[in-house]
């Protein structure tokens, strides 16, 4: 590992860097992404920001989002800036198989590798590594990678500020979960007073959504919501058919799995999702009730305690089934 003095040397002269985050970027992969990169362009670096696959459209409003290199429609220009970087930044993952093919690119690369995370059980891929478990998104440790690391606070203009308050807001579902601590809502403050118009980034993420991502959300809760009261669970499914029906594109079934959360007495909610390679799993859990744990033992996956996601190479119906073999294991959790 290098220290942060050895950091601080080699980003005081212009360096190649590569900024990178998981696939289907989120909110705070995004923010977090664009707000360092937003800095990092004040000291005069030579920055790309390469994404693994595309993102949701309701982020597409971010400063210098227009800079953004999506992997799988630039793969020989982003294996070459990959190649040719000095440093690479990782944001909001903490293993390289969350970023698919560029993995491997990267993994392979000289470049100095800095990790920025908050998930559980890092790889050891790095040579820097700014990560806390608690931290409630990666968003909050780029602001104290810039403000506490690098002592730079100065360099947290607009555009820094509305990035990051934009993945803050996002991973702590807008400052309601318990990650949410008072220096969290101290920061969001301070980034408001900075530029961040908060009001504004809400409206932008959470009122800006498709007549067909309405449409298919009515559906959903309407045919699809399935209530399983003898372990405080719900359930909501949609198969590929479903999704091409209502045209569903990147970023449309974000959040579908926290209005099942909501319904009153229920403690663990799955949107269990057909896609074209495999069935994907986004679990969502309140309390001390281990999200995570379901997708890390069951469903290659893991995450945070009371938001994690897996998959399956099983179809949708034998992957539902599976998930409900599960729940006796944790009745008692699920029923605290």
């Amino acid at each position: 590992m290098i220290s942060v003095p050895e950091l601080k040397k080699l980003l005081s002269t212009p360096q190649q860097i590569v900024i990178t985050t998981h696939h289907k970027p989120d909110g705070d992969a995004m923010g977090s992404s664009l707000g360092l990169y937003a800095y990092l362009i004040q000291k005069g670096h030579h920055v790309s920001l390469i994404t693994p696959t595309d993102y949701p459209e309701f982020l597409h409003w971010l400063p210098n989002n227009s800079d953004v290199i999506i992997y799988t429609e630039q793969v020989e220009k982003s294996i070459q800036l990959v190649n040719e970087a000095a440093l690479i930044f990782c944001l909001d993952f903490n293993t390289l198989s969350r970023i698919n093919e560029l993995g491997e690119h990267i993994r392979n690369t000289s470049a100095v590798k800095l990790m920025i995370d908050h998930h559980l059980e890092p790889e050891d891929f790095d040579d820097y590594r700014h990560w806390d478990i608690n931290a409630c998104a990666a968003a909050q440790l780029v602001y104290d990678f810039i403000v506490n690391v690098m002592e730079e606070p100065d360099k947290v203009n607009k555009d820094v500020a509305t990035c990051l308050y934009t993945g803050i807001m996002t991973d702590s579902g807008s400052f309601r979960f318990p990650s949410a601590t008072s220096t969290v809502y101290r920061i969001g403050a301070d980034l408001i007073d900075l530029g961040a118009e908060h009001w504004r980034i809400h409206q932008l993420v959470y009122d800006n959504v498709s007549e067909n991502r309405l449409k298919f959300l009515g559906y959903c809760l309407s045919s699809k919501l399935e209530i399983l009261r003898e372990y405080n669970t719900a359930i909501i499914s949609a198969t590929k058919e479903e999704l091409q029906a209502y045209n569903i594109i990147t970023g449309d079934t974000e959040g579908i799995v926290n209005y099942a959360l909501s319904i009153n007495g229920i403690k663990l909610a799955a949107f269990i999702i057909e896609r074209t390679d495999r069935v994907k799993l986004s679990l969502r859990s309140t309390g001390d009730f281990p999200a995570n744990e379901i997708c890390k033992k069951y469903f290659q996956g893991g995450g945070h305690r009371n938001a994690a996601g897996g998959a399956s190479d099983k179809n949708l119906e034998e992957t539902i089934a599976d998930f409900k073999a599960i729940l006796p294991e944790y009745k008692t959790q699920l029923l605290q």
